[in-house]
């Protein structure tokens, strides 16, 4: 069968995208491996009108809304390859299944590349976390960290700082500059060079950083900015071109989300920095419409 569309990605961008495509009476198939990047979370915060719901529950939701439109089909699964066709593209699933469509939209997402440090992936999440927007004011005025993982960190650190008060933990790494750090002790953040050896606390909660010199240091949370991959292949098997972002590779497109490659978009953590769960369906709200938007006039124009 041919769509109109492929999304390929289940979660915030991709069923935004989906649904806008849905609504204009076109048929989208929503590929979905069931893997969101923040189901680590138990809350998605500042998301308008969902403030403090779950995440997966949130995703729930919508996909059950977009089963209301009759040109929608939902196949669970990871999409492994994809390529141009005449008149469109071709999907491969893992479990050998093929599909085509006339455009696609990639929001398969990103996973984070986690420091091995332990006690920090049993954390991730919960008191180990990424954002503040997302999570900064469930821990305001408690003891907060910011663990340098690049040159960005002391900057991360700054911004934190207005959460309450915070340590830059070097991790035996070096020191930032001379003037990042009196921005740094202007806004009252403490440096500490050691190097962590472990997390720790009850279940997912942190309560102290046992540092390698044997120091146990008191903390509530812990901020860092991890590396990023990509979840897919796909967007360099069509050709897409990719950016070298601050955290990891990330697609390039326009203010339409289009690709580099005629008839794909992508929308979500893998084609924008920063990330939020409120940009990645403003994304996908903006994917979508570009997408019916294309289907309408590109044939006009031929």
């Amino acid at each position: 069968m041919q769509h109109d569309a492929i999304v390929i990605g289940g979660s915030f961008a991709g069923l935004s995208a989906a649904i806008h495509i849905a609504r204009a009476r076109r048929s989208v198939c929503v590929i979905d491996a069931g893997l969101p990047r923040n189901r680590f979370s138990d809350a998605s915060h500042g998301f308008f009108g969902q403030d403090g719901g779950e995440p997966l529950a949130m995703i729930a939701e919508a996909s059950a809304q977009l089963q209301r439109y009759p040109t929608v089909l939902t196949m669970s699964g990871a999409a492994v390859g994809a390529s141009a066709i005449p008149g469109g593209f071709e999907v491969e699933l893992a479990h050998g299944v093929t599909i085509t469509a006339a455009k696609l939209v990639l929001a398969f997402g990103i996973s984070d590349v986690l420091p091995e440090i332990s006690g920090l992936t049993e954390r991730w999440g919960k008191s180990a976390l990424h954002c503040p927007y997302c999570h900064g004011f469930e821990y305001a005025g408690q003891r907060l960290g910011v663990l340098q993982t690049m040159p960005m960190s002391a900057h991360q650190a700054l911004l934190i700082a207005d959460w309450g008060p915070t340590t830059l933990y070097l991790n035996g790494g070096d020191l930032p500059d001379i003037e990042t750090q009196a921005k740094l002790a202007r806004r009252g953040v403490l440096i500490e060079p050691a190097q962590i050896a472990r997390l720790q606390g009850w279940e997912d909660h942190l309560s102290s950083l046992l540092l390698d010199d044997g120091r146990e240091v008191a903390i509530d949370a812990l901020y860092l900015a991890p590396r990023t991959t990509l979840n897919s292949p796909i967007a360099e098997q069509l050709g897409c071109d990719l950016d070298d972002g601050p955290l990891g590779p990330v697609i390039r497109t326009d203010a339409a989300k289009l690709t580099s490659v005629p008839g794909v978009y992508a929308a979500g953590d893998a084609a924008r920095v920063p990330h939020n769960a409120t940009w990645a369906a403003a994304d996908g709200v903006t994917a979508g419409v570009s997408l019916h938007q294309a289907l309408v006039f590109e044939p006009l124009a031929a």
